[in-house]
């Protein structure tokens, strides 16, 4: 019976502590859904969703190292110049400190920029800003892996 109660209670301390190192806190799942929605926007090319997730003071830094404001990035995606076909992120990890959160994560995809059909390996780093109770897309800097 002291066996049965042991080896219970070890799987229960071992079950909370999996699940305390895997958890979110509530600002932090707010930054992963922005992350989502900004991923979602740059799929769809929509010039509203890409203004709606971006700061007005946005710079946007691609691993051949051109960086654009928020003007161009969105003209350069809307009018298809640059166009992600499907985007996995994966390894991502986020810090939130008051109003501004560091994302990082891999990024592979696949493109078809100007009709040109390709894939990318990046790795990113994103820093998003609290304004007016939403989170921002301040800058991205990409990285070739």
């Amino acid at each position: 019976m002291m066996q049965r109660r042991s080896f219970f209670i070890i799987c229960l301390l071992l079950l909370t502590l999996t699940r305390g190192v895997n958890a979110q806190s509530k600002p932090e799942a707010q930054v992963a859904a922005a992350v989502e929605t900004f991923k979602n926007a740059l799929i769809s090319g929509e010039r509203k969703a890409l203004e709606a997730i971006v700061a007005d003071g946005l710079s946007y830094g691609h691993s051949s190292g051109k960086v654009e404001d928020k003007a161009t990035f969105i003209k350069t995606l809307v009018s298809g110049k640059s166009d992600f076909v499907s985007i996995d992120l994966t390894h991502q990890t986020i810090q939130v400190t008051g109003k501004t959160a560091l994302v990082r994560h891999q990024l592979s995809g696949t493109t078809n920029d100007n009709g040109n059909p390709g894939t990318v390996k990046l790795g990113i780093l994103l820093v998003w800003q609290k304004q007016r109770g939403q989170w921002k897309l301040l800058a991205r800097q990409a990285y070739k892996l």
